[in-house]
């Protein structure tokens, strides 16, 4: 019967028995291959193995509580010359550190070292050595987990410094630094340090431009 059939298909059209014999040939080659163990191209597989084969990614959600956050003050006052009020909101006890004046690629650096370095940068001390000192004036506070007050940080007006040159620039007008004050609040949180840099105003450069 089966001859029959393929002999009536071939007398109707050779190019359409050719193909269907070729077809046949490659699925039972690909079903041998498969059986002796031999990979077998996607395609050619059911789709309940298919499924068995492929695995599927498990994704796992960890929850990181963030200790610091950081907001701009209401004071109004924003400029190099005058200063910048900051308002910190901490969970727990912390220090705001504020860089005037520091170094783009000093920064750069020390968050290269926080991430692939031995130890984590956890202290202002530790910050300021991974800066190599590379700004122009720090001003520290210590705030409590229950302060809610704004902190004014400004640059010594004996130094001199007005703006901190034209685009593109060496070094950011404020880089805040919050760390937690208490040693056993850092063993707690998987995040022990945030990083903000502010850009303020100055003669050279004005935040309408951003």
């Amino acid at each position: 019967m089966a001859a029959v059939f393929l002999i009536t298909l071939y007398e109707y059209s050779p190019l359409f028995y050719i193909t269907v014999i070729s077809l046949c040939f490659v699925v039972t080659a690909a079903m041998v291959l498969g059986w002796f163990g031999f990979d077998v191209p996607v395609i050619l597989r059911s789709s309940d193995e298919t499924e068995s084969v492929v695995p599927v990614p498990e994704k796992r959600m960890v929850q990181v509580t963030n200790p610091f956050a950081l907001e701009m003050g209401s004071s109004g006052v924003v400029s190099v010359t005058e200063g910048v009020s900051l308002l910190p909101c901490c969970l727990e006890p912390c220090v705001l550190s504020c860089y005037w004046g520091c170094g783009v690629h000093a920064l750069q650096g020390a968050l290269q070292t926080h991430q692939h370095g031995p130890s984590k940068l956890t202290t202002p001390h530790l910050f300021q050595e991974a800066l190599h000192f590379q700004y122009h004036h720090c001003q520290s506070f210590h705030i409590s987990g229950e302060d809610r007050e704004e902190h004014y940080t400004k640059m010594p007006a004996d130094l001199g410094i007005t703006d901190f040159g034209l685009l593109p620039r060496e070094r950011y007008p404020i880089v805040a630094v919050l760390t937690l004050a208490e040693s056993e609040a850092r063993d707690t949180y998987n995040i022990v340090a945030s990083v903000t840099v502010v850009h303020v105003p100055d003669d050279k450069y004005s935040l309408e431009h951003v």
